[in-house]
C-alpha cells in the first residue's frame, strides 16, 4: 500500500512538472510574438484626432513682388516737387527779391536731396544723377548769395538748362511755357520756365519785365 501511494505521488508530480513546462513555453512564445509585432509596426502613426501644423507662410513679399513694386514706384516717379520749387525761385527773381530767391534756392536744394533714388527708373538713373548734381550746385549758390541778385540770376540760367533736361527725361505733370531771353548772358540768351503764358522776365525783373518770348508750350503727360 505504501508503494502504491508513492507511485501515485510520483505520477502526479511528473504531470505537474510537464504542465508547468508547457505553460512556460506558451508564455515565452506569446512574448516573442508580441515583440515581433511591435518591431513590424511603424515607429509612430498619427492618430485620427492628431492636429498637423501647416508650415508657416512668410508675409515678406516674394522677389517678383518686390521687383514689381519697384517698377511701379519708378513708373510713378515725378519731378513735380522740383518744378514747384524752381517756379517759386523764378518768381522771386521776377520780383527782384533776392532774399526770397535765396530762401527758394535752399528749399530747392532740400527737395533735390530728398529725392528717393530707388524711385528713379533704372535706365534713367545715371542721367538724372548728372543733372541733379549740377542743379544742386546752382541752387546752393542762389541760397548763399543774398544781396547779389545778379549772381543769383546767373545760376538761374544754369538751373533753367537743368530743368529743361529733366523735363525732356521725365515729362511734366503740369503745362509749362519755355521762354527765352535773347539779351541775358552778354547776348548769348537764356531760357526759363513759367507756369503762365505771359512773359515776366526773371533775368531783368522790373528793368525789362516783358523782354523775351515763348519758345515752346510743354503739355503735361
Amino acid at each position: 500500500m505504501k508503494n502504491l501511494t508513492l507511485s501515485i505521488i510520483a505520477v502526479i508530480m511528473a504531470f505537474v512538472t510537464v504542465s508547468c513546462n508547457q505553460a512556460s513555453n506558451k508564455n515565452e512564445q506569446s512574448s516573442n510574438d508580441t515583440a515581433v509585432v511591435s518591431q513590424e509596426q511603424p515607429a509612430s502613426q498619427p492618430k485620427e484626432d492628431d492636429t498637423v501644423s501647416a508650415p508657416a507662410v512668410s508675409e515678406t513679399p516674394s522677389g517678383q513682388e518686390a521687383k514689381a513694386t519697384g517698377k511701379e514706384e519708378a513708373k510713378n516717379f515725378s519731378i513735380a516737387p522740383i518744378v514747384t520749387d524752381y517756379l517759386s525761385l523764378k518768381n522771386a527773381l521776377v520780383s527782384d527779391d533776392d532774399k526770397a530767391a535765396a530762401s527758394s534756392g535752399k528749399k530747392l536744394l532740400a527737395t533735390l536731396n530728398k529725392v528717393d533714388m530707388k524711385a528713379v527708373p533704372a535706365d534713367k538713373h545715371k542721367k538724372y544723377m548728372d543733372i541733379a548734381d549740377d542743379a544742386k550746385e546752382h541752387a546752393e549758390h542762389i541760397g548763399e548769395n543774398v544781396g547779389n541778385i545778379h549772381h543769383q540770376r546767373e545760376h538761374l540760367a544754369s538751373l533753367g538748362e537743368d530743368l529743361k533736361d529733366l523735363i525732356d527725361l521725365f515729362g511734366t505733370s503740369q503745362t509749362l511755357y519755355q521762354d527765352h531771353c535773347p539779351m541775358f548772358n552778354d547776348g548769348k540768351g537764356a531760357v526759363w520756365f513759367s507756369e503762365n503764358k505771359e512773359i515776366k522776365n526773371p533775368y531783368y525783373g522790373s528793368k525789362m519785365l516783358t523782354c523775351g518770348k515763348v519758345e515752346k508750350t510743354i503739355n503735361s503727360k
